[in-house]
C-alpha cells in the first residue's frame, strides 16, 4: 500500500480493526487532550510502506494526555489498569504530558501536542485519537518524513543541540533500519 498524505494514513488506521479497538478503549477514558502516539502510528505507516502482511509488535502503546491539575504518577498507573481491564493483552503506557517536562528536563509543556512536538524523532512525533468517534491526527511536523521513511530529529534533538546524543542512542538501539530496511536515517 502506498500512503501519500494524512488522509491516506487516517484511512489506513480506520480500516485496521485492532487499531480502532485501541482508539475506542482510550476514548472511553475521557481524558483531556488525549492521544495514542509514537510507535502506534509510526509502525503502522512503516509496515504498510514495507508491504508487511503482519503487524510489527509494539513494545508499548503510548497514551498521552494533558491535565495540569493532577500530575500524580499514580493516576497514570490507575489509567493503565483501566485500559488493561478493557484490553488485557496490550502493553499500555499512559503519561500525563503536564509532568513529562520534569522527567525530560525541559520547559513545561502547554498541551499534549506540545509534548508530541518534543519527542525525539519526527516520525515518532505523531498521535491519533477518536474525538466523538471522529479520527483525528496530530502531526506537529507533518507526515512527509514518516511517509517517506525518513528518520530525522525534531528541533531540540538536532546535531549541535544538547539532546542530540539522546536521538543518536535511540536510533542505534531501536534497530529500526533492520526491521524496516527502506528507512533513511539522518543524523
Amino acid at each position: 500500500m502506498v500512503l501519500h498524505n494524512e488522509l491516506g494514513l487516517i484511512e489506513a488506521i480506520k480500516k485496521d480493526k485492532w487499531m480502532m479497538e485501541i482508539l475506542q478503549a482510550v476514548e472511553q477514558l475521557n481524558l483531556p487532550d488525549c492521544w495514542v502516539c509514537a510507535g502506534f502510528v509510526r509502525s503502522k505507516a512503516w509496515d504498510l510502506l514495507h508491504n508487511y502482511g503482519e503487524r510489527t509488535p509494539l513494545a508499548d502503546i503510548d497514551v498521552i494526555y494533558f491535565n495540569a491539575e493532577e500530575v500524580d504518577e499514580q493516576i497514570e498507573k490507575s489509567l493503565e489498569q483501566q485500559l488493561l481491564s478493557m484490553k488485557p493483552d496490550e502493553p499500555w503506557s499512559v503519561k500525563n504530558q503536564a509532568r513529562m517536562h520534569v522527567i525530560n528536563g525541559v520547559a513545561p509543556y502547554i498541551s499534549s501536542k506540545d509534548g508530541i512536538a518534543h519527542f525525539s524523532e519526527i516520525p515518532t512525533a505523531i498521535g491519533i485519537r477518536l474525538n466523538n468517534s471522529k479520527v483525528e491526527l496530530c502531526a506537529p511536523y507533518g507526515v512527509e518524513d514518516l511517509l517517506s521513511c525518513v528518520v530525522k530529529p525534531t528541533p531540540e534533538f538536532k546535531k549541535g543541540m544538547p539532546m542530540h546524543d539522546i536521538y543518536v542512542r535511540r536510533i542505534e538501539t531501536k534497530n529500526w533500519d533492520k526491521i524496516w530496511p527502506k528507512l533513511k536515517l539522518k543524523f
